[in-house]
């Protein structure tokens, strides 16, 4: 497996968001904050390429905001 410093980068970026959210709805008892945040410390390990988890972080990202504007 190659160190790409782009993945990298990115999976630390989308790790602190996911710590973030994971944390303010472990605080709030927020459930989809927490299951976004922790989905969003965790799939960083399971992509291996960019385009992926560049994909999958924006749709858990719409996937938080869309369960919010629902009214969770």
């Amino acid at each position: 497996m190659s160190l790409d410093p782009s993945m990298l980068f990115v999976s630390i970026i989308v790790g602190s968001i996911g710590l973030a959210l994971f944390l303010y709805g472990k605080k709030q008892a927020r459930m989809p904050h927490l299951a976004i945040g922790l989905a969003l410390m965790l799939y960083p390990y399971f992509t291996s390429t960019l385009r992926p988890m560049l994909l999958i972080g924006a749709l858990l990202l719409f996937a938080l905001w869309w369960v919010v504007r629902l009214g969770w």
